[in-house]
């Protein structure tokens, strides 16, 4: 009781007690600290002293930031001891971590130790804690923080090629990675729709591969283009300018050189690369395509040309070469492809592709550098040397761990930044999926079932944020920001120190240095969410509304009228009967914050009955079988917690409508999202049963006769039932010159509906 009382008067608290009462907008969460009594005036007469050139950089970052938020810089002074000073003091011998350091504030001095990016990441916190509201002088909390990342790699990505970004963002991108302590820029910059980097070798790469005649315009099942040339490419000069910007900021650029797929935009400057040689444009319109780099010694050739020029800009250890959806269906029929599978023994084409891998792992290596590639590279074998980057869930991670590779977890269900963060009715177009801030924050890179030692290999995550549907630099921040700070949290800080509620409460503070520096940040944490609920033991639907109580309170409507003030407080669960519309919004503070939650909720014959399917839906989609029969038409675009998935299974289903029922009508929903490899059924049929073991068909349909894309929707004459089963059969197998050729089908349901 006697520390928690110091506690509450911030004196003396212990580093191990209560971690998540830190409430300074500090992010990362530093992992150890004790707050002391007491504070420090920054102000302009402040001095800084240190006595290394190599603590310049750190000295500048601080003063730029000073005069941007403070409108001063502060002096340098020949004098360690005397008062009012913040000194820099190279590394500590009591240290373990290259990138740990030490933060002391008293009264009169803050000493900040490490080595040089210790004390650039001390810097970082330092500056957090400065009110970005104040202008000429801050009082400083004193305390004391010993500090070090959990993970190595701590990365952020970024695709440049669906669209171009120019040299002053990417600076302004990697400012943020700096301010949250991240240490890796993965550049993504070659793709299907643009080559962006120069290479003096080969000019054509940016003279026609930089640009293209059109780009996709909306949803891409809408298959709409316009015709404007869109494109640009960064020189040599400029990529130096940008390594060196964030070598600085102790940023490690990692750049991502396509292969062997993913590679329409090289051939159409160069022909030759494919295996049929045929002239083409780049790419338009986003998913794969299925021309690809042909596996012969002109290829190898070219790739290595570009490998030096590339490997001489970066000095980083990791060169990614990609490696991911490359279609095998040009490499099928080429005489070249082939006679190579033959001279070297290759079991088949996902063999080729190990063998390329492996090629050009060999080259990278003699010139002292490493490959990573997404985790198709494990197809086929993976490369003896090569570091996994795991995107498709963590099961390529795992493998990789467990066979002592390198890996980075960058999983699409955590870590994809072009996913929807809030409500997809009230947010910008973006490619699918959700991922809120919350998901973000709950993450941990360090997947159960690895023992200890495989563990080891995991080095961190990372986020990606791929532009097909992100058009513009505000776009970018508004999809990367605040997630980028929950991903930093859960990268450097250790897992008993996080606390959710905390990190909301200081994320809130932090907001008001976002607003100073103009970032357009998403403000998804105040919006409401919710889960539809069911009551096993009977009939009963419930809505349970769900916000950070730190944030606000939730105010609702039942009647569809906007919520306000005085509208009924949330407090349990609301019981969902007949057809009723609900609208939430978070309030704080008198004034709402949140936009307004509309769910409109259809109970029906099939809500809350019960579902027995002949194979389970696939372990990545399955919310369980309740939200097929919740009464609620999942949202578009895609939330993953309102679907089933099958991938190549059909679907068949019984339900059990408990008792006999007279119907008229049952609807199915489904989902078309085939850049996601997402297909309607090929056809969907319905039996309907009174005893479950005769049945009758009631119901056919192909799958263009599927309503708006969604709905199979069967019209009855009156029949009673008491069970109908629904069969809706897979695509199969995906076609040529479609996102995931020759792969499984998804098949996604989401709500039956009897009436």
């Amino acid at each position: 009781m006697k520390h928690l009382l110091l506690f509450f008067f911030a004196i003396c608290l212990l580093p191990n007690l209560a971690q998540s009462k830190f409430e300074w907008p500090v992010i990362p969460l530093p992992n150890q600290y004790q707050l002391k009594s007491g504070s420090f005036l920054l102000s302009s007469k402040t001095q800084v002293f240190f006595t290394s050139r190599k603590l310049e950089n750190s000295y500048d970052n601080l003063n730029v930031y000073l005069k941007q938020q403070l409108g001063f810089n502060l002096s340098r002074s020949n004098d360690s001891t005397q008062a009012n000073c913040v000194v820099l003091q190279l590394r500590s011998a009591s240290l373990q971590s290259a990138e740990a350091y030490t933060l002391n504030i008293t009264a009169n001095k803050i000493l900040i130790q490490g080595d040089t990016s210790g004390i650039f990441y001390g810097i970082q916190t330092l500056k957090q804690l400065i009110n970005a509201d104040t202008k000429s002088q801050i009082q400083l909390p004193c305390l004391s923080i010993q500090d070090q990342p959990r993970f190595t790699w701590r990365g952020m990505h970024l695709d440049v090629c669906r669209h171009f970004f120019p040299t002053s963002f990417i600076k302004r991108y990697i400012d943020f990675l700096a301010m949250y302590k991240m240490n890796t820029f993965h550049w993504h910059l070659t793709e299907d729709q643009g080559w962006r980097i120069e290479i003096k070798k080969y000019p054509n790469l940016t003279k026609v591969g930089a640009f293209r005649k059109g780009s996709m315009v909306g949803k891409y099942s809408d298959s709409k283009f316009d015709t404007l040339n869109y494109g640009g490419y960064y020189t040599q000069e400029e990529v130096k300018e940008i390594v060196a910007y964030a070598q600085a900021r102790q940023i490690t650029v990692v750049p991502e050189i396509e292969m062997p797929g993913h590679s329409q935009a090289a051939i159409s400057a160069y022909p030759w690369l494919s295996c049929s040689g045929k002239a083409q444009d780049v790419a338009k319109g986003w998913g794969v395509f299925e021309d690809v780099f042909c596996s012969k010694d002109s290829t190898y050739h070219f790739l290595t040309d570009v490998l030096d020029e590339v490997m001489a800009l970066f000095p980083g250890k990791y060169i990614h070469i990609g490696g991911d959806e490359c279609p095998k269906t040009r490499w099928k029929t080429c005489t070249q492809c082939q006679a190579l599978i033959q001279r070297e023994h290759l079991k088949d084409e996902h063999a080729l592709q190990s063998y390329f891998i492996t090629r050009i792992e060999k080259y990278v290596n003699a010139k002292g550098k490493q490959i990573i590639g997404w985790d198709e590279i494990l197809e086929g074998g993976l490369a003896p040397n090569a570091a996994v980057m795991s995107w498709r869930g963590e099961d390529g991670g795992i493998a990789a761990a467990k066979q002592n590779h390198k890996v980075v977890m960058s999983p699409g269900s955590h870590c994809y930044f072009d996913h929807y963060q809030a409500s997809p009715g009230d947010e910008p177009l973006a490619i699918g999926g959700f991922t809120p801030l919350e998901k973000v924050y709950a993450y941990n890179p360090i997947p159960k079932s690895l023992n200890a030692q495989e563990a080891q290999y995991i080095m961190g995550a990372q986020a990606n944020v791929w532009t097909e549907y992100i058009l513009n630099e505000k776009h970018v921040e508004y999809m990367s920001m605040p997630r980028m700070a929950a991903l930093a949290e859960v990268l450097w800080t250790n897992v008993e120190n996080k606390n959710e509620a905390n990190f909301l409460k200081r994320l809130q503070k932090h907001f008001a240095l976002l607003d100073k520096m103009q970032v357009n940040y998403a403000k998804g944490i105040y919006q409401v969410n919710y889960k539809v609920r069911n009551d096993v033991k009977g009939n009963d639907v419930y809505l349970e509304l769900l916000a950070n109580p730190y944030l606000g309170e939730i105010r609702f409507t039942r009647d569809g009228s906007d919520p306000r003030m005085e509208s009924e407080k949330y407090t349990a669960p609301i019981a969902l009967t007949g057809n009723i519309q609900i609208k939430a919004a978070l309030f704080q503070d008198g004034k709402i914050k949140s936009r307004i939650l509309v769910r409109n909720f259809d109970n029906n014959k099939a809500t809350n009955k019960n579902l027995i399917f002949t194979k389970e839906p696939s372990k990545y989609y399955n919310a369980g079988h309740f939200v097929m029969v919740n009464g609620e038409s999942a949202s578009l675009p895609r939330m993953n917690d309102q679907w089933l998935g099958w991938s190549g299974d059909d679907m068949e289903v019984v339900l059990d409508l408990k008792q006999v029922e007279q119907m008229q009508q049952i609807e199915i929903g489904f989902l078309k999202e085939e850049l996601n490899w997402i297909y309607l059924p090929r056809e969907v049929q319905v039996f309907v049963s009174q005893d479950g073991k005769l049945y009758t068909p009631v119901g056919h349909l192909a799958s263009a006769e599927i309503v708006d894309e969604r709905h199979a929707i069967f019209k009855l004459a009156p029949t009673k039932a008491r069970y109908i089963k629904v069969l809706a059969k897979n695509k199969g197998k995906i076609v040529a010159g479609m996102p995931g050729a020759g792969e499984d089908a998804w098949l996604f349901c989401d709500e039956i509906k009897v009436k």
